[in-house]
């Protein structure tokens, strides 16, 4: 028997569960790794931009060395971008580590932290590992329920975390009322409103969201670069807060936390303009097909505002397994308490295609299927 003393909390983490790899179902059904499609974790179906695999070549001459810790060059470019101090901005591996440094920073047993039912799971994980209280709020409509969170709020919370738009559900919070939460909330608590899929929002749904963190010091905006941009296997993501919560942050940020390659990458990323715009057009088109489909076939989903789509099929895991089979891999979300969905995330046109044709298969095959 080990000796091991763990903590309580620890030992009761259920470990995060990752979309499965391409590999992993190659091997396991004798499937060829080429014919199979990955719609299953939210990455650019167009891959990274050439902007940034040339960035990277260059970068690659100097790894004998350490990358620079404070991210200068990255964090210049944006500040340069968001028009914000330098100092407001904490780069972390992914956006998941700035989530996970604002727990370290300000949960503890004896505190709590507020969050939606169904939204990223991260965030009950990061205030369990910390033997803080999870505080989870009803959503609405499978939305965060803004007033609920705000009523769920007590006396030792310490954070929020707000996804917009969230995952795995899609919702989108309209700006007015994420400022109104804001200015009711209490100002020892800090809120982190979580940005990555930012980038794919409407045009008719952005806003200066910058603008919250310069009025309110207790808020934290976390960014990525692994959706949009394409760089989800080099882990870069960003913080933007007033200097006395950056400055909490960089107490528990691990040295060297952003490597030199994905830095070089994340500059050059920011900077190519076309790729992002591609990225955003395909995404609207994909996201058009697929629910159009969906539509077709009598499938409820939810009218997504990031690169994916959650769809009501009925009997969820036998439909999953139906498309394993296939070679189609996309992503179960009965842990996330939504056991009769499926989060799909938008591909190229032709993966979409595959998938579509897939899921008529995998319906026909599963007899428990859910109609709109």
């Amino acid at each position: 028997m080990s000796a091991i003393s763990a903590l309580p909390y620890v030992s009761a983490i259920a470990p995060y569960q990752a979309g499965k790899p391409i590999d992993e179902l190659a091997r396991e059904f004798g499937l060829e790794p080429s014919s199979i499609i990955k719609l299953a974790s939210n990455e650019n179906p167009r891959g990274m931009p050439e902007s940034a695999q040339r960035a990277m070549a260059a970068a690659v001459q100097e790894l004998g060395r350490y990358p620079d810790s404070n991210g200068f060059a990255l964090k210049k470019a944006l500040s340069s971008k968001l028009d914000v101090p330098v100092e407001w901005i904490t780069l972390g591996n992914g956006s998941n580590d700035i989530l996970e440094l604002a727990a370290g920073a300000l949960l503890a047993p004896g505190r709590s932290c507020v969050f939606s039912q169904h939204s990223f799971a991260v965030y009950a994980l990061a205030t369990q590992a910390r033997g803080a209280r999870a505080l989870v709020a009803s959503a609405k409509e499978l939305a965060h329920d803004l007033d609920a969170m705000l009523a769920a709020i007590e006396a030792d919370t310490a954070v929020v975390y707000i996804a917009n738009p969230n995952n795995p559900t899609g919702t989108h919070q309209a700006a007015r009322d994420v400022e109104d939460f804001l200015a009711r909330v209490p100002a020892h608590v800090v809120t982190v409103i979580d940005e990555a899929y930012n980038e794919y929002l409407p045009l008719e749904r952005r806003s200066n969201s910058v603008l919250l963190a310069r009025e309110y010091s207790n808020v934290l905006l976390s960014r990525t670069f692994s959706k949009a941009y394409g760089l989800a296997g080099l882990r870069v993501g960003y913080g933007l807060a007033q200097p006395q919560l950056t400055e909490l942050l960089n107490r528990v940020r691990q040295p060297f936390n952003v490597n030199a390659v994905a830095q070089a990458a994340a500059v050059a990323a920011l900077e190519d303009d076309a790729f992002l715009d591609e990225s955003y057009r395909l995404n609207r088109a994909g996201m058009a097909q697929l629910g159009e489909e969906f539509h077709a076939l009598g499938l409820a989903f939810v009218p997504g505002f990031g690169n994916f789509l959650l769809v009501k099929v009925g009997a969820a895991a036998r439909v999953y397994e139906a498309l394993l089979k296939q070679g189609v891999i996309v992503r179960p979300v009965a842990n996330y308490g939504l056991p009769e969905w499926l989060r799909v995330t938008v591909g190229l046109e032709t993966e979409n295609a595959r998938f579509l044709t897939a899921l008529k298969v995998a319906l026909h095959a599963a007899p428990e299927t859910a109609r709109a």
